[in-house]
Parts: C-alpha cells; sequence; structure tokens
C-alpha cells in the first residue's frame, strides 16, 4: 500500500492534538467538548487576524526602470517589495522616493551581508556583525519587516562545528543583534535552507526554538516554502511549529524554484497557507525563484492568482 508521509504526518499531528487535548481536559475536570471547543476559537481567532499580503524580490519580474517594475506589481496587488541588503544604505532615498505614495512597502530585506557569523576567525565574524548592522540601520528607516541571515553556507569555511557550545555561541550573538536591530526599528530573520545549502539549520522548528530560547523580539526566522520541500514533512506542521517567531515566508516552485506555478501541479501550497492561517500570519510571503518562462512578467501574474486561489482554499 502506497502512503502519502506528508499526510500521514498530518494525519498523526491532528490526532495527537486531540489526545492531547482529552487528557488535558480530563486533569482540569473540564469536558472534553467544552476543551475542544475552546482550542477551536483560539485558532478561529487567529485565522481571522491572517491576511495575505503578496510579496516580489526585486529582481523578480522584468522592467526597464523600478518605478516600471512598481507599476506592474500595484497592477496586480502585489504589496511588498524585497531588496538586496547588499549597498542598502546606499538606496534609502532612492527607494522611499520610488515607494511615495503608491500602496507597496519594503518587505524584508533579502541578506547583503559580508563574512559570515560561525566562521572560526574573528575577523570574519566581526565583518559579518558590522555589515549586518549596516544593514539594520537602514531597514529600519524603510520600515522593513526585518534582515534576512544564514548563520553559514556549506562551501563557507573554516566553519565551527554543529555542537551545543556552537548553539550557544549562536544565541548570544543573535541575541546581540536582535538588540541593535531593534533599537533600528527592525528585525534579523533567521532562514532555516535545505541540507544542499546548509549544514547547520534546515528545520523551522529549530530556527524557531533559538528564537525562542534566545526571548527578544529583535530575533525571528522565516519559512521558505522550496527549502521545506526538502525538509520538512508537513508545511502545515513546520509553520505550527514557528508560530509567533515567523517574520517573513519565501516561495518558489516545489520543483524547480521558479515562479510558482511553473511547475505545474506540483506547485500546490495549500497545506502550508492552512498553517498560516492557524498562526494568523499577516507579514509578506515573497517569491524568491528564478523563471524559465518565455515571459516572466506573464507567469508572475499567474503565479499571484494562483497563490490567491490557494491561500482561498485554505
Amino acid at each position: 500500500m502506497n502512503i502519502n508521509r506528508r499526510n500521514f504526518i498530518k494525519a498523526s499531528l491532528g490526532s495527537a492534538a486531540l489526545v492531547g487535548v482529552a487528557a488535558c481536559a480530563g486533569k482540569t475536570g473540564l469536558r472534553k467538548t467544552d476543551e475542544t471547543d475552546a482550542t477551536l476559537t483560539r485558532t478561529k481567532d487567529l485565522s481571522a487576524n491572517a491576511k495575505l499580503n503578496i510579496s516580489f524580490q526585486e529582481w523578480t519580474i522584468n522592467g526597464e526602470t523600478l518605478k516600471d517594475k512598481l507599476d506592474f506589481m500595484e497592477q496586480h496587488d502585489v504589496v511588498g517589495l524585497e531588496v538586496s541588503g547588499n549597498g542598502l544604505a546606499s538606496r534609502v532615498d532612492e527607494l522611499k522616493q520610488a515607494l511615495e505614495g503608491r500602496n507597496i512597502k519594503i518587505s524584508a530585506i533579502c541578506a547583503g551581508f559580508k563574512g559570515f557569523m560561525l566562521s572560526t576567525d574573528e575577523a570574519v565574524r566581526n565583518e559579518c556583525r558590522d555589515s549586518m548592522q549596516e544593514i539594520c540601520a537602514a531597514a529600519g528607516k524603510l520600515g522593513s519587516t526585518g534582515v534576512i541571515i544564514v548563520p553559514a553556507f556549506n562551501n563557507q569555511q573554516p566553519c565551527m562545528l554543529h555542537t551545543q557550545e556552537t548553539r550557544n555561541f549562536l544565541c548570544q550573538w543573535f541575541d546581540e543583534l536582535g538588540k541593535f536591530a531593534v533599537e533600528q526599528g527592525t528585525t534579523v530573520i533567521l532562514e532555516p535552507l535545505n541540507r544542499r545549502e546548509t549544514f547547520y539549520l534546515r528545520l523551522l522548528a529549530d530556527a524557531a526554538s533559538i528564537c525562542r530560547d534566545i526571548n527578544n523580539p529583535g530575533v525571528k526566522c522565516l519559512g521558505d516554502l522550496w527549502h521545506m520541500t526538502w525538509e520538512e514533512t508537513s508545511d502545515m506542521g513546520a509553520f505550527l511549529s514557528a508560530g509567533q517567531y515567523l517574520q517573513h515566508v519565501h516561495i518558489a516552485s516545489r520543483k524547480r524554484r521558479l515562479i510558482p506555478g511553473e511547475d505545474g501541479e506540483t506547485d500546490n501550497y495549500i497545506d502550508g497557507f492552512k498553517g498560516l492561517k492557524m498562526i494568523g500570519f499577516d507579514k509578506y510571503v515573497s517569491l524568491e525563484c528564478g523563471s524559465k518562462a518565455e515571459d516572466k512578467n506573464v507567469s508572475a501574474a499567474a503565479a499571484v492568482e494562483l497563490i490567491k486561489k490557494q491561500w482561498d482554499a485554505a
């Protein structure tokens, strides 16, 4: 008999949740139905706050100028613009002027920092810290939701070993950077990747647990649905595990990391969108992808409609 692993895990999670509710009700003396109704009410309340805000990375679509790209985005109800952190400080005035009077805001800042935080070389770590602080300062001026950072890619060497000491160091490092980010009016956002790109942080639950342990409002995490395809057993479960710490979402086609829809029927995000609704997610879902389409603007417009349709179906 063939068993779909994702469906099996979802069913198991649902059963476990009901068992947990029943056990809790038994201990407190509440009727099981009362406890279940309360849980459903809390979920319904959070779902009512959920909102789909679609964002494009600046390079997602064609356009001779930034104005051309923003015009296209407004025509298709895209309300977020994700830009690179590389040279961001010098672009603050340009971006503010470009967005003035528009229904588009800067969503997250996509990396752009130098060095990497888990380097065994202190000079490389300091370069990462200093460049991240510069980007965070610019992000705050732009009202961005946060600056995305990966602790280390597989090709970045020499790197600290994957140990408890390394995790402790990571928590301390992020706590300090998160405090700085809050002072600037933004956050730093941990991004898990798939195993082909990083050895250290691959599951959204692991990123969320770091956020929880640090307990700093300036430290959040990101769920990338393309990376999640290869690492998570359930998109919905992953987003539920992130909960209040989820600050940003990336989306791409499931097979080739193209614009959603370019991989056909496999580009299904309903399970993940259900999870986002259950936690009341109201930040940005941002396209991070390439394209094989003859005209990627046509593909991007179709992707917006696909995402809207699947959000409603969730």
